[in-house]
């Protein structure tokens, strides 16, 4: 799957657009709309983006469950050799908490983390565009984008690049 971002100038555009991504096969859990003004979207149907698509939480755990668990077993080994070797069970039991905690706060940290492309558009976003984020199988790609360059030359056609992600922001899931 390829995430595709439609910068539209306005609701008639957008609306057109998830017509036309639903017309190709596109179903509404494959699309969402982020914008200032989206009411009117939702009414025809078309899917508001949520945190799950317009920040980082759902990578977030994915980072942050490992490194809790690894700190928790390290916590886990010193208490280990403070209290005496009795307590066997501290440093798996140390492992799960530093995971659970590790998810908890990653998971924290990822909702305040703005996926990229939002964080990108966020001006225009401000001035009344939408944004429509569109999950398209790779294979489709070209054709989804030759389509809407062909009926909407206005609108700007982005994706998460290599360069995306090697930048410390979110990227939506």
């Amino acid at each position: 799957m390829q995430r595709l971002y439609f910068l539209a100038p306005n609701a008639d555009t957008t609306s057109d657009i998830a017509d036309e991504l639903n017309q190709m096969g596109l179903t509404q859990d494959e699309l969402h709309v982020v914008g200032r003004n989206w009411k009117p979207l939702e009414r025809e149907g078309v899917p508001v983006a949520t945190v799950r698509e317009t920040t980082d939480v759902m990578n977030a755990p994915k980072r942050g469950v490992p490194v809790g668990a690894g700190l928790g077993a390290v916590l886990g080994v010193v208490v280990h050799y403070v209290l005496g070797p009795s307590l066997v069970v501290i440093v798996p039991a140390m492992a799960v908490f530093g995971g659970l905690f590790g998810l908890w706060t990653s998971t924290m940290i990822g909702v305040s983390v703005k996926d990229v492309k939002v964080s990108k558009y966020k001006r225009e976003l401000n001035r009344g565009s939408l944004l429509m984020i569109a999950d398209v199988p790779s294979e489709r790609e070209e054709t989804v984008k030759e389509m809407v360059r062909r009926h909407h030359p206005e609108v700007v056609i982005d994706k998460i690049t290599a360069r995306d992600e090697a930048r410390p922001v979110g990227k939506g899931h």
